[in-house]
């Protein structure tokens, strides 16, 4: 998760910077000719948890997977005053994260992605 939220400083710096954020991944694919497999290094794809409200504020919604995070009862985004505090206030949740604060949300999120994947038994 540490990861995730550092992603999404960088590309909060790039975009205040005005360039382009790719960060690279390794993908295994086989040759059609050969069958051998081989790594490549292909750009990531990463999605951008900002946004701007209904009301033309901007807002950060903690993505857990494909789940967003509830920061607090019925509470799934947090407004920044101005897009100039964006990179302070994803500093600030990484901080929470890495201290320990948001275990329980973490954990009620990964609970609820992960009883989407249990197999029902009925005979």
């Amino acid at each position: 998760m540490s990861r995730r939220i550092w992603e999404q400083i960088e590309l909060a710096r790039c975009q205040a910077a005005g360039t382009h954020y790719a960060p690279t991944k390794f993908r295994t694919v086989r040759d059609a000719e050969t069958s051998v497999r081989r790594q490549v290094e292909v750009p990531k794809r990463i999605k951008s948890w900002v946004f701007t409200t209904e009301a033309g504020k901007t807002a950060i919604a903690v993505r857990y997977g494909a789940s967003v995070l509830e920061l607090a009862k019925g509470k799934f985004a947090v407004e920044v005053p101005s897009p100039a505090q964006l990179i302070p206030t994803l500093e600030l949740i990484k901080t929470a994260i890495d201290s320990g604060e948001l275990d329980e949300q973490l954990e009620a999120t990964a609970g609820s992605v992960r009883s989407g994947f249990k197999r029902s038994t009925s005979s």
